[in-house]
């Protein structure tokens, strides 16, 4: 006891000298519990869907029925022209456009066969096959019902003629035609690369000086705590600009991943989310005294949720109503839409200035809480 008892109560002080580092040891495992139990939800469920009834009559009404009864989607918009419906799965807002021809009643009620254009976002490969099967079984139900309804009223004899359905579907994927699952993974792993990498280097900035004791050099010098801030900044900015030209680079060229939109522009968009996410260590350095605090924070603070809250896995509207308000407080779900816009739909600026601009106060943000919290431990 005599020859141990020393280390012991040495640890003990030592962690109870740390909260945050016994904190997250603490309370991790639990917060990594609940937000993937109930965050991570693969099923694809409650989607949402523009519809286009160019026909208004009843037979259309009881087709769409069909589908608002079936628990699977949700009828959000009612459009008159497909390209305001379009518009709507540019911005994200539906992910099914389904457009019933004008004449679709009249063709039922004589017996022949009609088509419907249905419009998926195959943005996400696996919601995309999930939902053609939905629409394939509600519509295959729907035409048993129907047939099954005019046999009743015809007759035996009109048997041979209702042995093949009434209604095809006809599926049409936008955005990621061929549902290749490379085109939608691999940019979407830009914003989580950039967010698991870049911050732990610059959350060991200033928790390594701390360690070295070069800090008590900064506290008496006359160095404006903005600039000792930014000084930090701009290396870890530079090194993580370069990884994503790297990675630009093997998503073109390696994966032959296709950018439908401007680089250029993409690139213009990424200056924020780099600096945001080198920000966010620097923060971090500011808020613990051992590089293990550091990096364990700054995992929490920034792989987790570029995993679960950006969008790269499944869809946020899956998530629970909470939870998919709570993904608004991560930069890394604005620079994945902006990225899965340049890259899938080829949109412009015009379609993601909102995030581009929440990205830039963001960041801002971002770096006067670094600085300010810079002062406050100096002082």
């Amino acid at each position: 006891m005599s020859e141990f008892t020393p280390i012991l109560r040495k640890e003990l002080r030592e962690i109870r000298r740390d909260p945050y580092l016994l904190g997250i040891a603490i309370f991790l495992p639990l917060v990594l519990l609940f937000l993937f139990a109930y965050a991570l939800n693969l099923d694809v469920k409650d989607v949402p869907m523009a519809v286009v009834d160019m026909d208004r009559t009843p037979q259309s009404q009881a087709y769409l029925d069909a589908f608002r009864n079936s628990g699977q989607f949700r009828v959000v918009a009612y459009a008159d022209d497909p390209r305001h419906a379009t518009r709507l799965m540019d911005q994200g807002k539906v992910q099914v456009v389904m457009q019933i021809p004008a004449g679709f009643g009249r063709r039922l009620e004589r017996g022949d066969q009609a088509q419907v254009s249905t419009a998926v976002d195959g943005t996400f490969p696996t919601s995309a096959r999930v939902i053609i099967g939905y629409v394939e079984a509600i519509n295959q139900a729907y035409a048993m019902r129907r047939a099954e309804e005019r046999l009743q009223r015809a007759g035996p004899l009109a048997r041979a003629a209702m042995d093949l359905p009434m209604v095809i579907p006809v599926a049409q994927i936008r955005y990621n035609p061929g549902l290749r699952s490379a085109n939608f993974i691999v940019p979407g792993l830009i914003a989580v690369i950039l967010m698991a990498f870049p911050p732990l280097l610059s959350a060991l900035a200033i928790v390594r000086e701390k360690e070295h004791g070069s800090i008590q050099q900064i506290f008496v010098s006359p160095l404006p705590r903005w600039a000792f801030i930014v000084g930090k900044l701009i290396p870890y900015v530079m090194i993580a600009f370069g990884e994503l030209l790297l990675v630009l680079l093997a998503t073109r060229y390696w994966f032959q991943v296709p950018i439908a939109g401007n680089v250029w522009l993409f690139l213009l968009a990424s200056v924020p989310y780099v600096v945001s996410t080198v920000a966010i260590g620097l923060l971090v350095s500011t808020f613990t005294r051992s590089q293990l605090a550091a990096m364990l924070l700054a995992i929490v603070l920034t792989m987790m949720p570029a995993f679960i809250f950006s969008g790269f896995l499944f869809p946020i509207t899956s998530m629970p109503q909470l939870l998919q308000y709570y993904a608004y407080l991560f930069p890394a779900r604005y620079f994945t839409e902006i990225t899965l816009d340049v890259f899938l739909k080829g949109l412009d600026i015009s379609h993601w200035w909102v995030q581009f601009v929440v990205l830039l106060v963001y960041t801002l943000a971002l770096v006067v809480v670094a600085a300010l919290r810079f002062k406050k431990k100096v002082g």
